[in-house]
């Protein structure tokens, strides 16, 4: 089976594109427009490096996961290497050298490209989807972590946090399952693929791992789920609740967008958690 193959950022490509290249030819310039001939040099030498420079990423692109490093984390590297190379002049310091984390040969940094193997639409708007992984290599996430899919939809690039849904031990696939929405970015990327199709994931993320049976006492456990289940509107005065009529120093775990992961970590603050006693995913 083939291997993963390596996706270029926008910046790779443009030092594949721009610095790979010979340098324009020069003819011959008179002996009285020394200056000029030094000034135009200059020119395209500093529009080669601009050319050279990381492009921001857009809103769009990151996921809003909290993903470490964040696609405007790698922007800020790339920056810094763009700066020190061109300081230097050394267009050598742009080339990154690739990290593998996994058996899979993933990388939280650079997106790589997997096969989709198969593409099974289980409703009118659910979709299962097969990716395959080298040989019998395994993905290697544990429980609690994620992979960042990374599309675009009319020349805009998005990306899209999800966690894939194969059992831990599963070799040579992973499967995703992904809800589609109408009006959705990456929905419409989604629903264009066809098994042979080739999509591009980044990671593992995710800082927070389950272990099965961590909790072995039944004074750890909660004492009541059906009592203290609450549905509604999340705010401070029922988390102080919450919060205060705990027998033992509690432990929340909170999901969801990064306004709301900022509200409610004000608010466990306020109720008088640590911030060692509350993890955001």
């Amino acid at each position: 089976m083939e291997m993963p193959k390596l996706a270029q950022s926008r910046s790779a490509q443009n030092v594949a594109g721009k610095g790979a290249g010979p340098g324009p030819a020069l003819g011959r310039v008179s002996d009285q427009a020394p200056l000029m001939m030094g000034q135009g040099e200059e020119g395209d030498e500093e529009e080669a490096w601009l050319q050279l420079r990381p492009v921001e990423p857009l809103p769009s692109q990151c996921c809003g996961s909290g993903c470490s490093p964040c696609v405007f984390d790698l922007y800020q590297r790339d920056l810094a290497r763009w700066e020190a190379a061109r300081a230097s002049k050394d267009r050598s310091l742009l080339r990154r050298e690739e990290t593998q984390s996994c058996p899979s040969k993933l990388s939280p940094e650079t997106f790589l490209a997997f096969l989709i193997s198969a593409v099974d639409r289980l409703t009118k708007d659910t979709y299962l989807v097969r990716f395959a992984l080298p040989g019998n290599s395994q993905l290697g996430l544990r429980p609690g972590q994620h992979l960042i899919l990374r599309g675009t939809v009319d020349d805009l690039e998005i990306q899209r946090a999800y966690t894939p849904i194969s059992p831990a031990n599963a070799e040579g696939y992973f499967e995703v399952l992904i809800k589609c929405y109408q009006t959705g970015l990456m929905s419409q990327y989604v629903k264009s693929w066809k098994a042979g199709d080739t999509a591009f994931w980044r990671g593992p993320f995710g800082g927070f791992f389950y272990k099965p049976n961590q909790e072995n006492s039944l004074e750890q456990l909660p004492w009541s789920y059906r009592d203290r289940t609450h549905f509604g509107r999340l705010d401070r005065d029922l988390l102080e609740e919450l919060v205060g009529s705990c027998r033992r120093k509690p432990f929340a775990l909170v999901c969801g967008s990064a306004e709301f992961t900022k509200d409610m970590a004000g608010y466990l603050l306020d109720a008088g958690l640590a911030e060692d006693s509350y993890f955001l995913f």
